[in-house]
């Protein structure tokens, strides 16, 4: 009674933020961005939530999977980005897509939330808890950025991904997920006010505590050791070989982060899916959203292992196998 993803869907709001625009907003330049992240746009959700992106790529997820929103057992939403402190986001996904069936939780692990969720999902599946799982990652990260930061406001989009995981049926095999924490690391990338340690003043509001703050040089070097660990105990765990890899899907942080990884891990480039180019960071959902952009435009056959790997704060990781059924 192995646990599967039998079906995949995506959404990217319609807004468009390219290198051109933030060369209007800060002091930076296309070249700048793209020789150190690679990235040339990224999506921006405008009157649109953490939720409506979600629903949308849920709603996706389900036809793909030929699944009616009333036989989901629970969803599972990975964000850093609620809606609300309460209610959680996963109701309100709950509540719009009609599964009136599900249990509904959130779940905060950065970006690696989505593969977190993976692993809950496995659990939840394989110890018969649970039949059918949605599993949602959505994010709205220009909520959190000062686009006046040029560290970090060329580096985050918005967008979301989704997932059905049950015990039958053609897809994805799960095969393993290694996942990893570092909390000493805490204060490489937080967003210092608005929960109950800092909670909103005008103080805050004024000190800009509200948005992300990263130091860059220090979680790129986490991010690659973390990921390549994290990616080597899960092939061993899996009795798999990098050679035995079609596809991997690493987090879209940063094409110097995503190249790093490729390179150490000896998977050649062509192997190697990337989005970040087009979306930017989208946190919990840029595998998600990857993953499904994989399976709609590359061929994918029975057998196939696709590796995914993610890294954010927390300090967080996790990698997950998947193989084609």
């Amino acid at each position: 009674m192995k646990a599967r993803i039998i079906g995949t869907g995506s959404y990217l709001p319609k807004k468009v933020l390219t290198n051109s625009d933030l060369e209007e907003m800060v002091d930076t330049s296309d070249e700048w961005i793209v020789s150190r992240t690679g990235m040339k746009d990224r999506r921006i959700a405008e009157g649109e939530h953490t939720s409506d992106m979600g629903i949308a790529a849920a709603n996706a997820a389900l036809k793909d999977a030929g699944i009616a929103a009333e036989d989901i057992d629970i969803i599972l939403v990975a964000t850093m980005t609620p809606d609300y402190i309460i209610p959680n986001t996963a109701a309100l996904i709950q509540a719009s897509v009609g599964a009136t069936h599900a249990a509904a939780i959130d779940m905060q692990a950065a970006c690696s939330g989505y593969l977190y969720g993976l692993a809950i999902s496995k659990a939840f599946i394989e110890a018969g808890i649970y039949k059918k799982i949605l599993l949602v990652a959505t994010e709205k990260m220009s909520s959190l950025v000062d686009y006046n930061d040029r560290t970090t406001c060329i580096i985050f989009g918005d967008g979301a991904g989704a997932a059905v995981i049950t015990n039958e049926g053609e897809g994805l095999l799960i095969n393993d997920v290694c996942l990893g924490a570092d909390g000493k690391q805490a204060d490489l990338l937080t967003v210092p006010a608005g929960g109950s340690r800092q909670p909103s003043t005008e103080t805050t509001t004024a000190q800009k505590l509200h948005y992300m703050q990263m130091n860059g040089k220090e979680t790129f070097k986490h991010a690659v050791r973390r990921m390549e660990a994290s990616s080597r105990e899960c092939l061993e765990k899996s009795g798999l070989t990098e050679g035995d890899i079609t596809w991997m899907i690493p987090h879209q942080a940063n094409l110097r982060i995503i190249e790093a990884i490729g390179k150490r891990l000896k998977i050649a480039d062509e192997k190697v899916f990337k989005t970040v180019h087009k979306y930017g960071n989208t946190s919990a959902s840029s595998i998600a959203i990857a993953l499904d952009e994989l399976l709609k435009e590359k061929s994918v056959s029975s057998k196939d292992n696709i590796l995914m790997t993610a890294f954010g704060a927390g300090l967080t990781w996790a990698t997950a196998i998947v193989t084609r059924t």
